[in-house]
């Protein structure tokens, strides 16, 4: 584009060949130039600005990066879910014309509060006690709420982007340890009731209110061992899953509307229809 203007340029003020050469030469360095500057010096910006560039966030969706590795050798359980649910959430964000890639790459990073304590999520626990079983009821909300704080902790330790440390900050919202709180409430009255609470604020974007509710869906269906239902059961699981997110507040502040949730519940049946998948099963050879 600058060549041809500076060829315009040229015609006008009556160059001579030499001249035209050397404007196309100037012309083509300096674009060359910029572009090797615009991509030289991007890493800089995004660590100054801590930004979520497609390019880091591509960086940080490899399995090789020291977290994931981490949380693939110390907290496995921890790790396949957070696959799974990051397949859940970028079919979600993918139906709500929100940010997919850093849905994406935002719940891979979602548990990383848990390496602190891994044993003390039941999705690590692999022939090994449950230690919640010797715990007090608000002793152990303490436990899985603090996979928050030392979540964001962690992230900001290791310089992930702004946007995805909100976004792990905001995964729970300011709901409560549920479970916990139930079994509380079973024993008696709670004197403290904010014990019970995750220590943050709602989801505050469509991305983190898309990964809420990926996250409460593959936990939930996971448990109840839902995957074995057929696709209106499970279907019907997930939009009670989303109602009582949506009844109790923790989406007032984000912007999914309830239009929105509709296609999000069916993009996480889909997903759910591809994970549980039939095989062949194949016969036993004759001759053994």
């Amino acid at each position: 584009m600058a060549a041809v203007v500076y060829l315009c340029y040229g015609i006008l003020e009556g160059y001579t060949w030499q001249q035209y050469l050397a404007a196309a030469l100037f012309s083509l360095g300096s674009g060359v130039l910029c572009g090797f500057l615009a991509i030289g010096i991007l890493p800089i910006w995004e660590a100054c600005f801590s930004l979520a560039t497609p390019s880091r966030l591509l960086e940080l969706s490899n399995p090789s990066n020291p977290l994931l590795r981490r949380l693939m050798i110390e907290a496995s359980g921890t790790y396949h879910h957070s696959v799974m649910v990051a397949n859940l959430a970028e079919a979600g964000a993918e139906v709500v014309d929100a940010d997919a890639l850093l849905t994406r790459v935002s719940a891979y990073y979602h548990d990383i509060g848990k390496l602190s304590n891994p044993l003390m999520f039941k999705e690590n626990q692999m022939n090994v006690a449950n230690p919640h079983d010797s715990m007090t009821p608000e002793d152990s909300a303490k436990a899985i709420r603090s996979h928050i704080t030392d979540g964001v902790a962690l992230a900001r330790k290791n310089r992930l982007p702004q946007q995805m440390v909100d976004i792990i900050s905001q995964h729970h919202g300011d709901g409560t340890v549920t479970y916990f709180y139930r079994m509380a409430r079973m024993h008696g009255e709670i004197e403290d009731e904010s014990i019970f609470h995750y220590p943050s604020i709602k989801p505050q974007t469509k991305e983190a209110g898309g990964l809420m509710l990926a996250d409460v869906v593959e936990a939930a269906i996971r448990a109840n061992n839902a995957m074995r239902l057929d696709l209106s059961a499970i279907h019907d699981q997930i939009q009670t899953l989303v109602i009582d997110r949506y009844n109790s507040g923790q989406l007032d502040e984000c912007p999914l509307t309830r239009r929105d949730m509709t296609n999000i519940i069916d993009a996480f049946v889909r997903v759910l229809q591809g994970a549980n998948h039939e095989r062949i099963a194949y016969p036993e050879d004759p001759e053994k």
